[in-house]
């Protein structure tokens, strides 16, 4: 009988991200189909073999594999222990798709430092409430992807532009309680996703959705040592939920919000 896969799929609120999905299988094969996304996989566990455009290749746990949309390709485990793996269906505006023949010519990047953005992007994504932490990772890792399939050594000298990073810490200062997405904030300061990022990051040595916590952190510890309960802080603080509030708190004020409150 032919071993039940463990598979998790789900699709985040991240404009990008059609769909994520997380699977160990021992014994499935593909058969040759498409997606209309790319497909952006890492391999955790054991080793996959797939054909693509008629050309048979391998996906081994250190490398980053992106399958372009619309092109045929197949896949199944390359050895009897079965694999693990973690895919990104990333919409087609991700990635030029005038680099589909690219992708289609080299799938596999060997990029540790890319593999650990992707890595760390499926752990942002694991819970809700952190979506501008996501966008933020997801812009970096689609321009490092695109910098590999045009095949550029070394990434575009950037330019510093810190009138865009003070207009984002002021949008950010407008709307940190209520949220704003990534996508908002370019099209509101007509800059690239990317730039947006890297010119706040350069400018205030933080990523921009770290900036944004710090001010719901900031909030929520003024709310709770005026007597507000944890339970209703979350929401008024701009966090999802209650253990959402908690994970981030405790990680910068080194304690959680009930303790903290008992302080008083």
């Amino acid at each position: 009988m032919a071993a039940r896969p463990d598979i998790t799929a789900w699709c985040p609120p991240v404009e990008g991200i059609e769909e994520v999905f997380h699977a160990h299988f021992t014994d499935h094969a593909y058969p040759m189909h498409t997606h209309d996304t790319w497909t952006l996989l890492l391999v955790d566990e054991g080793m996959v073999r797939y054909d693509l455009d008629h050309h048979e290749h391998g996906v081994l746990t250190h490398t980053v594999t992106l399958l372009p949309p619309h092109v045929p390709h197949n896949g199944e485990a390359a050895g009897a222990e079965g694999f693990r793996k973690r895919v990104l269906y990333l919409n087609v505006g991700q990635v030029d798709e005038e680099l589909v023949g690219m992708a289609v010519d080299r799938p596999v990047v060997h990029d540790p430092a890319l593999r650990g953005r992707i890595d760390r992007l499926h752990r942002t994504l694991a819970g809700p409430g952190d979506e501008l932490e996501a966008a933020s990772r997801l812009a970096l890792v689609s321009e490092r992807l695109e910098q590999h399939l045009r095949n550029r050594a070394e990434p575009a000298r950037y330019v510093h532009d810190r009138r865009v990073a003070h207009r984002l810490r002021d949008l950010l200062d407008e709307r940190f309680v209520e949220g704003i997405t990534l996508q908002e904030a370019a099209a509101r300061l007509h800059a690239h996703h990317a730039h947006l990022v890297r010119a706040f990051s350069r400018e205030f040595g933080m990523a921009p959705h770290q900036y944004l916590t710090g001010r719901r952190i900031d909030l929520a510890r003024r709310l709770l040592l005026g007597g507000m309960p944890p339970s209703a802080v979350a929401a008024s603080a701009g966090f999802y939920d209650q253990s959402h509030l908690t994970r981030h708190f405790k990680r910068i004020v080194g304690t959680g919000p009930a303790h903290y409150a008992r302080t008083r």
